[in-house]
């Protein structure tokens, strides 16, 4: 058995998320206008100090010191003199707000829900194997996701003002590979980074997916033991590999989709369960591979493996992979490369306009599971055979970072 293996790194059974900021503490920040009473004026030209401010190089990266921990945000939008339109995405672009319109004179609040952690993992007891880090890819290192702050970017009309609290909510966990993780830029992105905006602020979303991952480096760069130190009762797992679990060529993290693979699968769910997390399994996005004008299959024996394992341990499966060959087969083999990214060259990974399909599709499957309470009100039934058409699909570019800090790290 796996299970015990796992026990290696000194994660405590019900180890619970970690405290973050001092609960109830609001910081209030005013972006225009006369800062009220217990609110922080922020000029355009602040950069970030003192444990706040905008980023070096770009106007629409504001962060904020915090702790690791889960917090709600909320912002208001609206000019007297101008309707405005506003998008909001939060630390390695996961969009919260998709170009929420105001009318000139008026003004609304929005509030999403933030993740934030950093790669520090509790010592693991005297003589034990384990660390006390997550070993980052060096491409991971200055990213948005890892460090000492919550950064908010602001696209289109930034908000006059943002408030920002410490909040305890359930916690949806992403755990997969490049095709799940927050991707750091333009023109390349992922379901979950998009999978947030299709959310209440009643939960968050801590996307641990990383390029290149499997089930087996998931474990050895502890990264799994950080979602494990993490996670408290009631939060939510989405589990999804398969892309790198296949290569052959990386034997030492290949898993056979007919055994080790699915040992793999029992494991992670079996210590979900142990700490109160509900697991969901999902197959993993199809390549864009054709014979005529069908899609295929590259992943065919991993959906069947998720779903053999779904089906014996009872847990639910999204299944992504028929999704995304209903979705690319419904585009045709001229138009799919538009749901691509590096305008199509790539025939794996998603731009925004992919992405976005695949999420939704993702929000579909959970409308049907305990989770689905959480969903955003009013969206409509979703079929991937019938996506938006590409020609229409408008989301604001993400800003390129300059990866220089002010403090140096």
């Amino acid at each position: 058995m796996l299970a015990g293996a796992l026990l290696l790194f000194g994660v405590p059974m019900a180890a619970g998320a970690q405290a973050g900021a001092d609960p109830g503490k609001v910081q209030r920040f005013t972006l225009a206008g006369t800062a009220a009473k217990g609110s922080t004026a922020v000029p355009a030209d602040r950069r970030y100090a003192d444990g706040y401010g905008y980023e070096p190089g770009s106007r629409a990266l504001f962060s904020v010191a915090a702790a690791p921990g889960n917090y709600r945000v909320t912002v208001t939008l609206g000019r007297r003199g101008a309707a405005t339109t506003s998008t909001v995405k939060t630390e390695s672009r996961r969009l919260m707000l998709d170009a929420v319109t105001v009318p000139a004179g008026r003004s609304v609040t929005r509030s999403f829900v933030v993740n934030v952690r950093n790669a520090a993992l509790a010592p693991p007891p005297a003589n034990a194997p384990g660390g006390d880090h997550v070993l980052l890819k060096p491409r991971e290192r200055d990213s948005l996701n890892w460090d000492d702050r919550l950064t908010l970017e602001l696209l289109g009309d930034a908000p006059t003002a943002i408030a920002i609290e410490p909040v305890a909510v359930p916690t949806l966990f992403l755990l997969g590979d490049s095709t799940v993780t927050d991707q750091p830029a333009e023109p390349a992105a992922s379901w979950g980074q998009m999978l947030p905006v299709f959310l209440k602020p009643d939960i968050a979303v801590a996307n641990h997916a990383e390029s290149g991952e499997t089930l087996k480096s998931f474990i050895a760069e502890l990264r799994f033991a950080k979602v494990l130190e993490s996670v408290k009762p009631g939060d939510v797992a989405l589990i999804q590999f398969g892309h790198n679990d296949q290569k052959t060529q990386w034997p030492q993290t290949y898993a056979d989709a007919a055994t080790t693979y699915r040992d793999y699968l029992r494991t992670w769910i079996a210590e979900f369960r142990r700490r109160g997390v509900t697991p969901i399994l999902v197959t993993s996005p199809e390549r864009r591979m054709w014979t005529g004008d069908r899609i295929k299959p590259t992943l065919a024996d991993y959906a069947a493996a998720v779903k053999a394992v779904g089906a014996s341990e009872k847990v639910p499966v999204i299944d992504l992979n028929a999704a995304s060959i209903a979705f690319y087969e419904a585009l045709g083999p001229a138009r799919a490369p538009l749901a691509f990214n590096d305008g199509g060259k790539d025939a794996t990974h998603h731009d925004n306009y992919g992405a976005w399909v695949l999420a939704r599709s993702i929000a579909q499957g959970l409308a049907t599971l305990p989770v689905g309470a959480h969903l955003q009100p009013g969206l409509a039934p979703f079929d991937a055979r019938r996506p938006p058409d590409p020609a229409t699909f408008r989301l604001a570019p993400s800003v390129t970072r300059d990866a220089t800090r002010p403090d140096g790290n």
